[in-house]
């Protein structure tokens, strides 16, 4: 019961496909009274690459889109920060409307104030990206284990969906693992057709998917499987995930794993957290704790990275679910998208660690 991931020596063990994207963060006050804010580089997709390489050490690319302007030059020194090699399609910036690095929006709530999220993806490079864009021959001569892109970036434009699909193709012909998480936005699909339209979209990726992430919403939402209602039920009951993944599986019966992080929200800063995995028939259930959250954006992608590189570093299937379990809940603690956590902190929580000072 294991997922047939190359052992020999490759030139990267993980490469994402997606847009990258910069997220204003006026920390805990509204964008309408905000002052000044931080500025984090972030992408569903490419989250789980920095992760993976600057907390896991592991070997990690992104293929994307960049663009020849001063944003484009400041993500451009974030992902070399993060230690992940770049694969980009260039854009040349006219200097006045585009094309552009995307502009996520996002305050953080506190307490009873729930978080907002807005975004301007008006001209965005990253939607421009199509089949043909990526030599993905040349990006795979040197070997890759684990080929990863998302549901965000497929629903971006009519051409999205066709790079991600060339992409798991050349993956899958060139030995990798490949994975998706459906993280699905239904404001994204409706500019581009509607519910109707991104379950059409998905269904053509998972196609060529080996592993599959997302939540209840993400699966019924994403792939037209029949469930609960995810508003009313509680967001803690892994037997209700595990009954869709037996829907999933019987629409798609060559997708190997599942696996998601189930969350409860008391109020912005305090959730219960646990995660599900669905390996080939198998399933495992983590702890669940309770988390003080200081920024909740990344937490899944947070996941996403800890499970792969236990799956990758041939962990077992429940030590692997409780590194992406650990992950996601310490990068929880963090401002930003994007993990700072070192290994042996996701190592200890993993096995049971405690919050007391580190004498």
């Amino acid at each position: 019961m294991s997922l047939p991931i190359r052992t020999d020596a490759c030139q990267l063990d993980f490469l994402a496909l997606g847009a990258l994207v910069h997220r204003l963060d006026p920390g805990i006050v509204p964008f309408r009274k905000a002052r000044s804010f931080d500025i984090h580089v972030s992408g569903g997709e490419y989250n789980v690459a920095a992760n993976l390489a600057d907390c896991f050490g592991l070997k990690t690319g992104v293929a994307t889109a960049m663009v020849d302007y001063g944003i484009g030059e400041l993500v451009q020194a974030r992902v070399r920060e993060m230690g992940v090699q770049p694969f980009y399609k260039w854009f040349k910036h006219d200097g006045v409307r585009g094309p552009n690095i995307a502009t996520v929006y996002s305050d953080r709530g506190a307490g009873a104030r729930a978080p907002v999220v807005f975004y301007n993806r008006s001209n965005e490079a990253g939607a421009m990206l199509k089949a043909g864009d990526f030599d993905w021959k040349a990006i795979h001569a040197g070997g890759v284990k684990w080929f990863h892109s998302g549901g965000i970036f497929a629903a971006l434009s009519e051409t999205t969906s066709d790079c991600i699909i060339e992409g798991m193709k050349a993956a899958k012909a060139a030995g990798a693992i490949t994975s998706f998480d459906l993280n699905y936005r239904a404001k994204l699909w409706a500019s581009i057709g509607g519910d109707k339209k991104g379950q059409e979209v998905i269904g053509k990726i998972v196609q060529h998917v080996d592993c599959l992430i997302g939540n209840e919403e993400d699966l019924q939402k994403g792939l037209g499987i029949e469930g609960q209602d995810v508003e009313k039920s509680s967001k803690l009951d892994p037997q209700a995930f595990f009954q869709l993944i037996d829907k999933v599986v019987k629409k798609h019966s060559h997708i190997k794993l599942v696996a998601t992080t189930l969350r409860e929200v008391h109020s912005t800063n305090r959730h219960d957290w646990a995660a599900v995995l669905w390996l080939e028939g198998e399933k495992f259930v983590s702890p669940t704790m309770q988390l003080d959250v200081v920024d909740r954006i990344g937490g899944g992608d947070g996941f996403a990275a800890g499970l792969i590189y236990g799956l990758l570093t041939g962990k077992t299937p429940d030590q692997a679910l409780r590194l992406g379990w650990a992950h996601g809940a310490l990068l929880t603690t963090f401002p930003g998208d994007t993990t700072m956590a070192k290994l042996p902190e996701v190592e200890a929580l993993a096995k049971g660690g405690s919050a007391r000072v580190q004498r």
